[in-house]
C-alpha cells in the first residue's frame, strides 16, 4: 500500500488547487442526495440499501449525489473512503462532493495547515480510523513530528487521491447539489471552493432569492429541512444515529432514512419552471 511520504507541513506549500465543477445538461434520471456521512458507515450503508430497494420502482439509470463530509467525528471516516471509492451500487453513477471536512483533511495532507487545526475539526476520529491514536504522542516538537510521521504512513495515497478527485458542486436546470450553500447575489462562478463548503448564515437569510433549488448539508437539523428554495439533509448521523437522503423524481421528492421504514415525510423539490 502506497502512503504519503511527507513528514511535516511546509508554510511555503501552493494554495489548493480549485476542485472541479460539474455540469448536468438535465436531471431526468431518478436522483437520490445524501446527507453529511462523518464516518458513519453502518448507517451509510443502510441508507445505501434503502435506496437501492426505492429505485427498484423507477425505470433506466439511477444517480446518487454524496454531499460531502464523509470524515471526522464519527468511528469509520477511513471505511467510508475505501467504500466511496469502490464502484456505486448496479444501475447507478455516483458523484462525491467536498465538504470542507475533505478540505480541511486534504489541506493538512498536502501541508497547509497544521495538525492541531484538523484535529480541532474532529481530526481525531478520523486518525483513529487509520490506526493512529493521537492521544499517544505528546505536544513537543518530536511529539508532533512523530505524530506527522504515523499519519502519513498510515493513510493511504490512494485516499488523498480521492480527496483531490471531489467535485465541489454539481448544477442541472433548476438544481444546485453543494456542500454548504452559496451566495445567492454573486455569479457562481466568482464563488470560491471555501464559500461553497462553509457558507451559512447568508445563504440562509438570502435563500428567498435563489433560482434554483439548492440541495446542501453542512448544518446539523433534528429533521431534514425544504424552505425557501433549499434542501438540508444533515441530520446529524454522528449524533443521532440518523443519516438521510433525498430522491429527486420529476420534480417532486422524498426523504429517506437509514432507520427502519427507510422514507420519510415528502417534499415538492422544484417546479416545472425551474427545470
Amino acid at each position: 500500500m502506497k502512503n504519503l511520504s511527507r513528514s511535516s507541513p511546509q508554510s511555503e506549500e501552493a494554495p489548493r488547487n480549485a476542485l472541479k465543477r460539474i455540469g448536468l445538461e438535465h436531471l431526468d434520471c431518478v436522483t437520490y442526495a445524501i446527507g453529511d456521512v462523518h464516518g458513519c458507515f453502518d448507517e451509510l450503508r443502510a441508507l445505501e440499501q434503502q435506496i437501492i430497494i426505492d429505485a427498484a420502482n423507477f425505470p433506466g439509470d439511477k444517480l446518487i449525489i454524496m454531499l460531502g463530509d464523509y470524515v471526522d467525528r464519527g468511528p469509520a471516516s477511513s471505511g467510508v473512503i475505501d467504500h466511496l471509492m469502490q464502484p456505486p451500487p448496479q444501475g447507478f453513477v455516483r458523484f462525491c462532493l467536498a465538504g470542507n471536512h475533505e478540505l480541511m483533511m486534504l489541506d493538512y495532507l498536502e501541508g497547509r495547515v497544521r495538525l492541531a487545526e484538523w484535529l480541532g475539526y474532529g481530526g481525531a476520529q478520523t486518525l483513529a480510523s487509520y490506526g493512529v491514536d493521537v492521544s499517544q504522542y505528546d505536544q513537543t516538537a518530536a511529539g508532533q513530528e512523530a505524530l506527522n510521521v504515523l499519519v502519513r504512513k498510515n493513510i493511504p495515497l490512494a485516499h488523498l487521491q480521492f480527496l483531490k478527485s471531489l467535485a465541489v458542486f454539481i448544477e442541472a436546470p433548476g438544481y444546485l447539489f453543494v456542500h454548504a450553500g452559496l451566495m445567492p447575489n454573486i455569479p457562481l462562478e466568482k464563488q470560491g471552493d471555501t464559500l461553497l463548503t462553509t457558507i451559512r448564515s447568508e445563504f440562509y437569510s438570502q435563500s428567498h432569492l435563489l433560482d434554483r433549488l439548492v440541495v446542501h448539508g453542512h448544518t446539523p437539523v433534528e429533521q431534514p429541512i425544504y424552505e425557501a428554495n433549499r434542501v438540508n439533509l444533515d441530520t446529524g448521523a454522528c449524533l443521532t444515529g440518523r443519516l438521510t437522503g433525498m430522491r429527486i423524481w420529476h420534480h417532486t421528492g422524498r426523504f429517506l432514512s437509514n432507520r427502519p421504514g427507510g422514507l420519510v415525510r415528502p417534499a415538492l423539490v422544484a417546479s416545472e419552471q425551474q427545470s
